[in-house]
């Protein structure tokens, strides 16, 4: 069952709205060069412009830092943590976060293709503006995560935690929802909502009437129910 938000005029929406990050980041320090290291330790460092392409970070920290412009192709964080940080403007295909831990973080104006976050942990994160192809959230877990004004094309959260999460004035292409569970998600911010599998699993989401009528389609073929224009009397 999908759930609609209650009341009308001078009521309010049942879903718990997200808690979004509130970064001050201190005076940063230039990232001085050189490549990542695994379990690398990295507090208050500038990563401006940097070419991370196919570098091995896996384990590390990164605390109370910024990556604007950076490559990160290929780039290897595994088990990362990145915590208090801001990304803004990276761009890079098959980065590996998985079983990463993102807390307060912002996305801005990310191009991103195949990024590998399944297993992470998502926490207070904002993701706001650019463009994502083929996110891997498979098994995460999303606690107040606002998906802002960007474009999610074929994002799969397959078996994933959602809980206060939002999506406001984004596309969603394709979505596999596959085994989700969702608590206190708002989807009625979604400008364009496609869903290519697991229209069933949308019990604890919001959407708005229009978008109902959308999924309609999808989710009579989901539960088995066939729509057909009933035949002229006499036929």
């Amino acid at each position: 069952m999908v759930r609609k938000a209650t009341g009308g005029a001078g009521g309010s929406s049942a879903v718990r709205a997200a808690r979004r990050p509130e970064l001050r980041l201190p005076p940063l320090e230039p990232w001085g060069g050189g490549e990542l290291e695994p379990d690398g330790d990295y507090d208050g460092v500038e990563f401006r412009d940097a070419d991370l392409t196919g570098q091995d970070g896996a384990g590390a920290r990164f605390m109370d830092c910024a990556l604007t412009g950076c490559a990160l192709d290929e780039t290897r964080l595994h088990h990362a943590r990145v915590l208090d940080t801001v990304l803004s403007g990276i761009r890079g295909v098959g980065t590996d976060l998985g079983e990463s831990t993102l807390r307060d973080v912002e996305l801005l104006d990310a191009r991103l293709g195949g990024t590998q976050l399944h297993g992470a942990v998502l926490e207070r994160v904002l993701i706001r503006g650019g463009k994502i192809d083929y996110l891997n959230l498979r098994k995460a877990g999303l606690t107040d995560v606002v998906f802002e004004n960007c474009v999610l094309v074929e994002p799969d959260f397959g078996d994933a935690r959602l809980e206060r999460v939002e999506f406001t004035d984004c596309v969603v292409k394709a979505a596999d929802f596959n085994g989700v569970t969702l608590t206190d998600v708002d989807l009625r911010g979604v400008a364009s909502l496609e869903i290519a599998r697991g229209v069933g699993r949308l019990a604890g989401a919001v959407i708005s009437p229009g978008q109902l009528v959308d999924l309609a389609p999808v989710l009579a073929g989901e539960l088995g129910i066939r729509v057909e224009a009933s035949s002229p009397s006499g036929d």
